[in-house]
């Protein structure tokens, strides 16, 4: 029977390397998904560290079951920022998009685009 721990892993290993494949793409808008599937693995993994508890107490009460409300307070403060950062890089790559004329990463366009833009 495959545990809850391997899957919580298998989870955050597969999004993370999605997000890895994503960012070596050569277009702005999946490097952006790239990313933010980064932050996602990031927060998974941050709260499984800090251990999922039920009918366990937020605060320490005297308990034995005591839910550390760090990884939360971490986690939420990080999709706050994270969703901030993505509005930010998406104005980035829209204006580099109006800028360049092109939205790949470096700039360039490929070679079916120019010719597109010719005819």
């Amino acid at each position: 029977m495959i545990s809850m721990e391997l899957l919580v892993a298998s989870g955050v290993g597969w999004v993370t390397a999605c997000g890895i494949y994503l960012l070596l793409r050569g277009r702005t808008f999946p490097v952006v998904l790239g990313l933010t599937l980064i932050g996602y693995a990031v927060n998974v993994f941050i709260f499984a560290m800090g251990r999922l508890w039920s009918n366990a107490a937020p605060i320490l009460a005297g308990g034995p079951d005591v839910a550390d409300p760090l990884p939360q307070a971490l986690v939420l403060t990080a999709i706050v920022i994270g969703f901030a950062t993505t509005g930010f890089v998406i104005e980035l790559a829209l204006r580099s998009r109006h800028e360049s004329g092109s939205d790949h990463v470096d700039g360039r366009r490929d070679k079916d685009d120019a010719e597109g833009a010719e005819r």
